[in-house]
């Protein structure tokens, strides 16, 4: 190999400039920006199928709790609805009526916390909202049983929709 031929090969082999690094950061940062968003909608979404879930399964269990009730399964004193006094029952269990041992009756493993809480509660019962029988909808209060429960989050869904409607 002759010494141009060293040189000349030299001179292929210099690797990128500077300006073609340039062009491959921007067109890195353009899809970076671009999937962020993304990103975002999808934790988003999996927050929001967290709630469906959650909510889903803590109203089957009220209604499961109230169907036992319902049955003379659970007790229940004469004035009540049948739905549980608190969402804690759910969990804890009540004793079985006709049981005579008394072994109690679980309605959830665990109770869901919201996934839209932002407080800094530590129990997964003072995220939600309740709602007791004798409340109207449209302004759900707390009372002496657990109806149903909803997020307390401000926020709106996707859909427009706000989270303590759902």
């Amino acid at each position: 190999m002759t010494v141009r031929d060293a040189s000349a090969a030299r001179r292929r082999v210099r690797g990128f400039t500077l300006i073609e690094l340039l062009v491959t950061v921007a067109i890195l940062g353009l899809l970076a920006t671009a999937a962020l968003p993304l990103a975002e909608l999808s934790v988003r979404r999996g927050r929001e199928q967290e709630l469906r879930h959650a909510l889903r399964e803590i109203r089957t269990a009220l209604d499961d709790y109230k169907k036992a009730s319902d049955e003379g399964r659970v007790a229940r004193a004469a004035d009540a609805t049948g739905y549980p006094p608190t969402l804690e029952a759910l969990v804890d269990g009540v004793p079985a009526q006709r049981d005579p041992r008394k072994r109690p009756v679980y309605f959830l493993r665990r109770l869901p916390r919201d996934p839209f809480y932002t407080g800094t509660a530590t129990e997964a019962a003072q995220t939600w909202g309740l709602r007791s029988y004798a409340s109207p909808p449209g302004d759900p209060q707390p009372g002496r049983d657990v109806f149903d429960v909803y997020s307390t989050s401000d926020q709106s869904g996707i859909n427009g929709i706000p989270y303590r409607g759902w």
